[in-house]
């Protein structure tokens, strides 16, 4: 074979494999425009975790309930149980959101929150000294929490009418250290909505969400031609997707709920893609009311004197007392 010959099928080979090149960043576009797998921000997860300083092992959080025993965490005033959260939602430290995004339900994992992100680095200028004066006389002691100025500290010392308080966040400084499980992920709304909402109400509440029809009034602009013409209503029947939530008295008496129950509302609204909340009151017969209500009745059938005994009282002394009244009142008037 020559050397011309040789050439020639040298520029054949390179004019088919650049014919076939173009095809393989056609293949990465592809891949780069696939979506993500595993979790990804919105979806709700199930998710048991356990929490630790990484310096001194203090725990600081955890739905492990014989975890929480063992350190001696108060389990009557609070559940203890895997929680769920809405990824992306902020309802744990970002680092940990990132760690699970990607991963399926049933996957562990571990990560560590720097202090800077946790609860903040330590800063020398936040320990104070305060007059002793200025700390409730109960709480002068050192570890003690007060509230000064506005601001939260713990107590270090108390030294003659002098106190160190300390403003920091007792964790300041520290890196925290998560530990946690994927238990599973969740689909169903309702049971998305009772998550989200023990975030801020620690309570076993009945909820539910129904597709409602309402009648709203719209305002019709009149046509552009219409010069004298005026904005008119008329009524149509809409569908909204309601979330119902059965009061209960740890609810409406629960200060988080009752500051922030529009904001906590709105929450649930824009992540479950809901139109409304409604909150259902139920108040029972008997009890109290029961009882008054008996009691009047006493007194109609029966009538004063009847009730007055049965109180224990003499009728007969009150009659002369008011008697008298009116004599003075009478004697008033004439002069």
């Amino acid at each position: 074979m020559s050397n011309e010959e040789e050439a020639e099928m040298a520029d054949e080979t390179e004019t088919e494999d650049e014919a076939a090149s173009p095809e393989e960043p056609q293949e990465d576009e592809e891949a780069a425009g696939s979506e993500p797998e595993g979790l990804q921000d919105g979806d709700f997860v199930r998710l048991a975790y356990t929490a630790r300083t990484v310096e001194n092992d203090q725990l600081v959080d955890t739905t492990d309930p014989e975890v929480a025993e063992e350190e001696g965490v108060d389990t009557e005033e609070q559940t203890i149980e895997p929680r769920v959260i809405a990824i992306g939602a902020g309802h744990l430290f970002g680092t940990v959101e990132e760690d699970i995004k990607g991963k399926e339900a049933g996957d562990t994992g571990s990560v560590v929150v720097p202090a800077e992100e946790a609860f903040g680095e330590y800063d020398s200028d936040e320990l104070r000294t305060v007059s002793a004066e200025k700390i409730p006389e109960d709480d002068r002691y050192p570890g003690a929490h007060v509230d000064l100025d506005g601001q939260h500290g713990h107590v270090e010392t108390v030294v003659g009418g002098r106190a160190r308080v300390d403003f920091n966040h007792p964790l300041a400084g520290e890196d925290i250290e998560y530990e946690y499980e994927i238990v599973e992920e969740i689909e169903d709304r309702t049971e998305r909505a009772q998550g989200l909402l023990q975030m801020f109400v620690d309570a076993d509440l009945e909820m539910w969400i129904e597709t409602d029809e309402v009648e709203e009034e719209t305002v019709v602009e009149p046509d552009e031609d219409d010069e004298e013409g005026e904005p008119e209503t008329e009524t149509e029947t809409v569908e909204k997707e309601t979330l119902y939530i059965e009061a209960t008295p740890q609810l409406t008496m629960n200060q988080q709920w009752m500051f922030q129950k529009q904001q906590i509302a709105q929450d649930l609204m824009d992540r479950l893609d809901l139109d409304r909340v409604i909150i259902q009151e139920t108040i029972e017969g008997g009890g109290m009311m029961g009882g008054l209500g008996g009691m009047m009745g006493g007194m109609g059938g029966g009538g004063v004197e009847e009730a007055l005994e049965d109180a224990d009282v003499d009728a007969d002394e009150i009659v002369e007392e008011l008697e008298g009244d009116l004599d003075v009142e009478d004697a008033d008037l004439e002069d």
